[in-house]
């Protein structure tokens, strides 16, 4: 090149816009990606807070099983953008924990809504104000209480199943006859129930005939279809939700004949507490839990059978709640009397 031609070529307008273009493509476009990727990195977070501040978060007391529970929860939290804080009771002190932990923040609230998977201590916590005043509880699906049987053990061409629950102290069943703490959860509302139902003396001779007869006192429902599904145990008092799982997974358990006392209907229940930290996220969620896709979902999954409760009239065990809850202390100090030795 010329002495003339480099020191014309700065000011050629042509060159210097291809020196530039050229210089844009080999530093400017990487260095301008890479600001935009540190100020993603920066900013994401910040948008990510603002939208969750709006959204909000709910603070979940939940007895309803986790494994059915959180599908439902992430599927809200998915369509709302709100945030599910859930706390979770244990299999052993099904339910009573967290209605314990309600009545101890009656005045601190720390909890928005309650999920419960039975109705009795949903009513207890309702007797002592734990609900918001309009709409404090709501009912929603159902599932019933039944006998698991071992199928290797129990049936027409082995050992009869009985035809009442008043049979399971018969020496037959000596020490094959599992069931859970019934001072927890829905074996709780179940004996709570049966004690109205055939009257105090028969309940209480009853209950004292079953630790006679050695039945195998459980730390859970779920516990009970496991023994009986070892063979530990012929058959068991339980739920109906326990005995699908159990069969999903090829255990050898089967429901037994319903029995009278057995017809007992348990719905899950949502409860908005008085004084609930983020109130109008809590009626998202208790909304959205009653919702009838969401029923469904529970239905499939196996978590409840019944979209719906009975009808009143229906020949099933009708709970009388104002006697039960009367009673309710009364009949707990009996059974631990009886079953806890």
């Amino acid at each position: 090149m010329s002495k003339e031609s480099k020191r014309n070529w700065p000011q050629d307008e042509f060159g210097r816009q291809e020196v530039e273009a050229q210089w844009f493509l080999i530093i400017g476009i990487p260095l301008l990606i890479a600001l935009v990727a540190v100020l993603a990195t920066a900013l994401l977070p910040g948008i990510a807070w603002l939208k969750d501040r709006k959204a909000g978060r709910v603070v979940l007391y939940c007895a309803q099983d986790q494994t059915y529970a959180e599908p439902i929860l992430h599927k809200f939290e998915t369509e709302t953008g709100i945030r599910v804080k859930a706390v979770y009771d244990s299999e052993a002190v099904k339910t009573v924990g967290l209605a314990n932990r309600l009545l101890a923040e009656r005045d601190h609230p720390q909890c928005d809504v309650f999920w419960g998977n039975e109705e009795m201590r949903t009513r207890q916590l309702a007797a002592f104000n734990v609900w918001q005043e309009t709409n404090g509880f709501r009912s929603f699906g159902a599932r019933t209480r039944c006998l698991v049987i071992n199928t290797n053990r129990v049936g027409p061409d082995r050992q009869p199943a009985p035809s009442s629950l008043l049979e399971l102290t018969n020496a037959v069943w000596r020490g094959r006859v599992a069931m859970a703490f019934p001072q927890f959860g829905t074996t709780a509302t179940h004996f709570h129930v049966l004690r109205l139902h055939w009257g105090e003396a028969l309940w209480e001779q009853w209950c004292r005939a079953l630790v006679a007869n050695e039945a195998r006192i459980l730390d859970g429902n779920s516990t009970v279809v496991k023994r009986v599904a070892r063979g530990e145990a012929w058959l068991g008092l339980t739920d109906t939700d326990d005995v699908l799982a159990a069969q999903r997974e090829g255990l050898p358990v089967a429901r037994g004949p319903e029995l009278p006392e057995t017809r007992l209907f348990i719905p899950n229940t949502v409860g908005i507490v008085r004084g609930a930290p983020h109130p109008k996220q809590a009626q998202a969620l208790a909304d959205y839990l009653q919702r009838p896709e969401t029923v469904e979902r529970l239905v499939a999954a196996g978590a409840i059978q019944y979209p719906e409760m009975p009808s009143p009239g229906s020949p099933v065990l009708q709970p009388e709640w104002e006697r039960l809850l009367a009673d309710l202390d009364s009949t707990t100090e009996k059974l631990n009397g009886i079953f806890l030795r």
